[in-house]
């Protein structure tokens, strides 16, 4: 299979199906509704299912339904429809169930703007509903990018029995790309000796559940969840670096952010001011190591958002107070240009504060 022209929400859509996802349960909200219609239309031909639920929090709690019987099942949704998903979501982080959640940002907060934004980050990276938890979040930056991570997020769920978030913006969701998903056989999902599939007479019930009325008994389930996400975030960091090797100013950005930002590098560096740029393929876990690496001889890292300032409590703590952090961020859904990161990354090198 060459390469075909599709639109980001629509690339989402397929590269879950051809990763083994059979069953979808949503509800449309832009920017993101194209992922629900494909779905709609595509998951009959391989013999999936796919139900527009009567609203998110109607989504989410048959998404926990599916996932206890060990199947590759998501659902997706925006800005205020994600919240709506919170307790679902802390339900599945309990009941260690995997699946595949979509965020595609629009501007907020409130009902906002269908516009894109990055504002949801407090929310997928810190927890977002109740309990000590943490999801794996990933934030690809192209198109091309969101077929290999949307396998790679189901593979995550799988591998540690956990939600798994994908997560883009407004402007990724609806840009079209040439995209290239590559050959690949059956999916043949792991065991999962754990689903709720009927014993047949053979053993004893299997039960899904996160209600654990014995505190103590509690206690322990958490810890063991603390030791699972400890894990996660030893094995599945991923990030990407651009030039940081001698910079003397490293750039902070993710999803389609970085790739405005990207380009800001080189035209920085034609006037003499060594600019690199980290980004952050997985918010959670979020990459400490190249900050770690470098954070001793750069003299000032700029976290480019488009929101308020959110990653950049994230990127000071990789810091840890070895150098500045500054930032640069635009809101309710106005795009960050080229010119002003440049702008902004220019009047750093030169001591002036914009």
């Amino acid at each position: 299979m060459g390469k075909v022209l599709m639109k980001g929400n629509e690339v989402i859509a397929e590269a879950a199906v051809q990763a083994g996802c059979r069953y979808f349960f949503g509800y449309p909200i832009t920017p993101q509704s194209e992922l629900v219609a494909y779905m709609a239309r595509r998951l009959p031909e391989v013999g999936g299912i796919f139900l527009q639920a009567e609203s998110e929090i109607a989504a989410i709690n048959m998404v926990y339904g599916a996932a206890g019987t060990g199947v590759r099942v998501m659902t997706s949704s925006s800005s205020p429809g994600f919240s709506l998903k919170q307790e679902g979501i802390s339900y599945l982080v309990g009941s260690e169930l995997p699946a595949l959640i979509v965020n595609i940002v629009r501007g907020g907060p409130g009902l906002g703007n269908i516009q894109p934004a990055q504002s949801d980050y407090f929310q997928v990276t810190k927890g977002g509903g109740h309990g000590d938890y943490n999801i794996p979040v990933l934030a690809p930056s192209s198109l091309q990018e969101i077929v290999e991570l949307t396998r790679e997020a189901f593979e995550i769920a799988d591998r540690y029995r956990t939600p798994v978030i994908l997560m883009g913006d407004g402007m990724l969701g609806q840009m079209m790309e040439p995209v290239e998903f590559g050959v690949h056989s059956e999916t043949e999902l792991p065991e999962k000796d754990w689903a709720t599939t009927g014993t047949r007479g053979d053993g004893a019930p299997k039960i899904i559940t996160s209600l654990e009325l014995n505190a103590e008994g509690l206690e322990q389930r958490n810890h063991a969840l603390q030791r699972k996400f400890a894990e996660i975030k030893e094995n599945e960091v991923r990030y990407e670096t651009y030039k940081t090797e001698d910079a003397d100013y490293i750039m902070v950005a993710y999803g389609t952010v970085a790739r405005i930002t990207l380009n800001v590098i080189n035209k920085a560096r034609n006037e003499g001011v060594k600019v690199g740029l980290i980004r952050p393929i997985s918010l959670w876990p979020f990459p400490e190591k190249p900050f770690m690496e470098t954070r001793n001889r750069v003299k000032e890292y700029v976290s480019v958002e488009m929101s308020a300032g959110q990653m950049v409590e994230d990127v000071r703590l990789a810091v840890n107070g070895h150098a500045p952090v500054g930032f640069f961020g635009r809101t309710g859904g106005v795009v960050p240009t080229q010119e002003e990161i440049y702008e902004k990354i220019i009047a750093v090198a030169k001591g002036v504060t914009i």
